[in-house]
């Protein structure tokens, strides 16, 4: 049975339309509250991963050569990737569900507005007809009274001897008008109660069940629509269960790849001295003089070093002896054992040698600006570039004497390194620039993936030019590159750091952020040919952008 059947309950149901609407509004403000808590919550989690991310320092970097600590990254990089799945959770609730209850909410207070407006109207149309009906009965009612003393004095006068003629007609003039006037009320009250009946009927069993049954279906689609969101309620959930059990996979699988042998031998590595065994300690016979094992490392050198006078150099510490010196220590890194002071002093030199590369490309690359200021005078003063390059040169020439100083102290360490040969060791700055890594995405340590260290280059570092000219000052010949040679296969690709004009002939400009394709590397000119589609391609300053080389291009190299 519909609404319609309810009668005359017109303002239960407008009571209880308002309850629905009031639910709906709680609803929302629900899932709303269920949506704030989801991005709390992944801002708690995205924080405290990024609390726990390694930070950059040296005792970073040692910690991630044992897998426990690049489990735990990976545990910290899956669990950031988690948090981003509860803010998935949230903007869904409010794009699925609070935006579009929000939206359906107006549309439902505006239709049950219009519902109930028209139902008032009807109601007051029938009770405007009721108060005309009561109108037409006492007029009606009034009238037959009238009439009926009217008729009462007329019989009075004609009974009267005294009375004249004239006033008994009079009086029966009188009497024949009243009747007359309550029988026009009659006739007017019975025609107005006809109608009032049928308008009754038409609003009670027509009109009002209408506006009753679009209620109720408007109440329908509001519970359907209530039941529709807290389906997509769960759904929303439902939806990010995959990527989050593929964050809880990564997670298990780093925690799967901790290798505790592989760690212990790490610490060794990390910590090996170089120091020899100290030699066997001899009887020492008292009438004699004493004689004890020739090692330079023993413990007897240690303890007679404590003897020597202040001013001469201490003698290498037995590794179990506690070491007090602390903070970074000298510059030549001599308070380290062998093996360790070998390592920190490559990879300083590792380093500078990195530096100089950078300044070599700034000073390569305004070079070449000075080059196309000298040949096109409207571009830019040439002599602009003058203090730039001399404060660069001098850079390079302060760096070049710190490379030296640090490889002569190295030469010191490997010389004597009792198990070390230094047939494979490189030096020299050039030699050094040569084994440039392809970017900085990928520059690799002298360190195997374990922590070990390795004369042995990765497939990665190999991807470097075996020698490598000073790069010149003059500008390549664009033109006749251009007509000679064949379609160049794509080799790489590259990003533009800076915007690049390229009015010169054979340049190609671009803009800043743009991904090219590398089809030749830096000859040692300071430009690198590149294409952005089949007709369009040229050559830009290497310094402009930044290479990735694929690791199958031989010979290929850049200066970034």
């Amino acid at each position: 049975r519909g609404w319609g059947t309810v009668g005359d309950q017109f303002d239960n149901l407008e009571k209880h339309t308002q309850w629905g609407i009031e639910f709906v509004e709680k609803y929302t403000k629900f899932v709303k509250e269920r949506s704030e808590i989801e991005t709390n919550y992944a801002k708690q989690i995205r924080n405290l991963s990024k609390k726990y991310q390694p930070k950059k320092n040296s005792r970073e970097e040692e910690e991630s050569k044992y897998t426990f600590c690049r489990a735990f990254l990976t545990t910290l990089n899956e669990l950031n990737d988690y948090a981003g799945q509860h803010e998935v959770i949230a903007e869904n609730l409010t794009s699925q569900i609070i935006l579009e209850l929000s939206r359906y909410l107006q549309d439902l207070k505006t239709e049950r507005k219009s519902h109930f407006h028209d139902g008032r109207k009807a109601q007051q149309h029938i009770e405007s007809s009721w108060k005309q009906l009561e109108a037409c009965k006492r007029r009606f009612e009034r009238d037959c009274k009238e009439a009926d003393r009217a008729q009462q004095y007329f019989e009075k006068m004609d009974a009267d001897i005294n009375v004249t003629k004239a006033d008994v007609e009079k009086a029966r003039q009188q009497a024949q008008m009243r009747h007359q006037m309550a029988a026009d009320s009659k006739g007017e009250y019975s025609s107005y109660l006809q109608k009032f009946n049928q308008e009754q009927n038409d609003h009670y069993f027509t009109i009002i069940p209408t506006i009753f049954q679009k209620l109720q279906d408007m109440e329908e689609r509001r519970i359907e629509r209530i039941g529709l969101c807290m389906k997509t309620f769960a759904d929303v959930d439902r939806q990010v269960l995959p990527i989050v059990g593929k964050c809880l996979d990564g997670m298990t699988k780093a925690a799967e790849s901790i290798e505790p042998k592989t760690d212990s031998k790490q610490v060794v590595e990390s910590y090996k001295s170089g120091f020899e065994p100290p030699g066997d300690v001899e009887f020492e016979d008292y009438g004699q003089a004493m004689k004890r094992a020739a090692s330079e490392t023993s413990l007897s050198n240690t303890r007679e070093g404590k003897e020597k006078p202040p001013g001469k150099t201490k003698p290498k510490l037995w590794p179990f002896i506690k070491n007090k010196n602390k903070g970074s220590g000298p510059e030549d890194f001599s308070h380290l054992p062998p093996e360790q002071r070998r390592k920190k002093l490559q990879g300083k030199i590792d380093e500078l040698n990195k530096d100089i590369q950078k300044e070599m490309d700034q000073r390569d690359a305004l070079t070449k600006m000075k080059d196309v200021y000298v040949k096109n005078p409207q571009m830019g003063d040439p002599a602009s570039v003058d203090p730039r390059l001399s404060e660069i040169a001098q850079t390079i020439e302060k760096l070049q004497s710190e490379v030296q100083k640090f490889e002569g102290w190295l030469a010191e360490v490997e010389e004597r390194m009792p198990s070390k040969s230094d047939t494979h060791r490189r030096s020299g700055i050039y030699e050094t620039q040569n084994n440039t890594t392809v970017s900085n995405n990928c520059a690799q340590d002298r360190e195997s993936p374990d922590g070990s260290y390795t004369e042995e280059q990765t497939s990665e570092t190999q991807v470097k030019a075996n020698t490598h000219p000073i790069p010149t000052t003059t500008t390549p010949e664009f033109d006749d590159e251009f007509d000679d040679e064949e379609t160049l296969p794509t080799i790489g690709t590259c990003k533009a750091l800076y915007p690049f004009e390229g009015h010169n002939e054979g340049t190609i400009s671009v803009a800043e952020g743009e991904l090219l394709y590398v089809i030749e590397e830096d000859k040692g000119d300071g430009w690198t040919r590149v294409r952005r589609n089949e007709d369009e391609e040229g050559y830009v300053p290497t310094s402009y952008v930044e290479v990735f080389l694929e690791t199958n291009a031989k010979g290929a190299m850049t200066y970034i």
